[in-house]
């Protein structure tokens, strides 16, 4: 390398970045499914009886998913502090492998109340507290950032492909119910969370250490010593600020996280996107049911629009690396979200099951298009590795607080039409309309 030119071809980096992309990527999209299937499954449970099954009533059901998010925000800092310390090759298979027992023993609460379901939702939280930021900043350690839209957009192709797997997984699953004794949902929640460990497991054989050293922890490297130069100076050469780092960060760089006035607005806007779709997640199954559709078609039906929402995230984030312009789609995705939220409240007493199906479906879309892209806009922003690490970590602290809140948006009193939790997901879908025409103006 001389000065700041690369000494390799655009061939030989792009033959190094489709590596990366069959190597890293796998793994921690591998991840984000697992990590999604532990902690949205308990909305598919909730079709099989499993209130009434482990003795909880529809509040509690929900104050456990926002202790879940609490113990998401509450070690999400420190989680990726220890990551930047240690390294995603063992904290995150760490990580998986932990959560992944707790999610296996989710199965024998049956009968056993409230407070092992409390201690059950809070454990997973913190266990998964870190995950996604984790993952968000190795993406950006092994990639530049004008490749980053559609990696971040990648691995959350986890999340979005067990969101949308889900329901035709509990499908199956959940007609097992009186097998050896069990309720369907013991079985879902046995079958996906044994899936965790071994996901961990493979995690951990695999992941590279570093670009720096790109071997897994059998001590295999995965790339010629050529591919090494290439991989530990391509990033430096687009963000010289990725260069030899410290282990430990700086208090420097926690107050410097907090003190960009632009990342504010971003947030606000991902706590009102998630505030939408974590609800709706978790309830969905439930939502469409009482639209007249049986127990089993309503848990296969929740599936259709996270497929949708797939083709069009990779789609935003195509756009977004080709064009280098993040804000216009996210504010496309808020303005057509609060269009779909506000028709979903206008057809609450309508008695045309399958349009109001439709439109339900078009309303869980454009949040989870837009929360990738916002956190893949936020990184390009952020230049040094250790702000970076701190910012992404507020982003996902920010998604958990909205899940938070989000818990209580369904209550049973306002059941089966919803009248008020779908009023509080318009006013959170205008709130996100606002922040992004002011973020545009500036």
């Amino acid at each position: 390398m001389t000065g700041a030119h690369p000494d390799w071809s655009e061939v030989e980096e792009r033959a190094v970045v489709r590596k990366l992309d069959f190597l890293i990527m796998p793994l921690l999209i591998a991840g984000f499914f697992v990590l999604q299937l532990d902690r949205g499954n308990i909305g598919n449970a909730l079709t099989d009886f499993f209130l009434a099954e482990v003795g909880i009533t529809q509040l509690q059901f929900n104050i456990g998913n926002q202790l879940l998010s609490l113990g998401i925000v509450l070690l999400e800092l420190p989680s990726n502090l220890i990551l930047y310390r240690v390294g995603p090759q063992k904290w995150i298979s760490c990580q998986i492998v932990c959560w992944g027992l707790v999610a296996t023993f989710q199965a024998f609460i049956k009968g056993k109340g409230v407070g092992v379901y409390y201690v059950t939702r809070l454990l997973l939280g913190l266990l998964e507290a870190g995950f996604i930021p984790a993952g968000l900043y190795t993406l950006t350690q092994w990639y530049k950032r004008n490749e980053t839209s559609r990696r971040f957009t990648a691995f959350f192709l986890g999340n979005m492909i067990a969101s949308a797997a889900s329901g035709l997984i509990a499908y199956g699953i959940l007609q097992m119910r009186g097998t050896a004794g069990l309720s369907g949902w013991q079985w879902m929640f046995l079958i996906e969370g044994i899936i965790t460990i071994l996901v961990g497991i493979v995690f951990a054989l695999l992941m590279p250490h570093s670009p720096a050293y790109p071997s897994n922890i059998l001590r295999h490297s995965y790339f010629t010593s050529r591919e090494i130069h290439i991989l530990t100076h391509r990033v430096v050469i687009d963000n010289p600020t990725e260069g030899p780092k410290n282990k430990y960060v700086k208090w420097i760089d926690v107050k410097a996280a907090f003190s960009r006035w632009f990342v504010y607005p971003q947030l606000i806007v991902s706590f009102c996107c998630i505030a939408i779709i974590s609800p709706l997640g978790t309830y969905q199954p439930s939502i469409i049911a009482s639209y007249g559709y049986d127990r089993l078609q309503a848990n296969a039906l929740s599936s259709v629009g996270n497929w949708v929402v797939i083709v069009l995230s990779l789609s935003f984030g195509w756009i977004a690396d080709k064009t280098q312009r993040r804000g216009g789609l996210i504010l496309l995705a808020a303005v057509l979200s609060f269009a779909f939220c506000l028709a979903t409240r206008q057809l609450v007493t309508s008695t045309n099951r399958d349009l109001k199906y439709g439109i339900l479906v078009c309303t869980t879309l454009w949040g989870s298009a837009a929360h990738p892209l916002n956190g893949s806009w936020l990184a390009v922003n952020i230049r040094s590795p250790a702000e970076r690490s701190i910012t992404m970590a507020l982003l996902i602290m920010t998604a958990n607080a909205a899940g938070l809140a989000g818990a209580q948006v369904f209550q049973a009193h306002d059941a089966p039409l919803y009248r008020t939790g779908f009023t509080v997901i318009l006013t959170l879908a205008s709130i996100a309309v606002h922040e992004r025409r002011k973020r545009s103006k500036k």
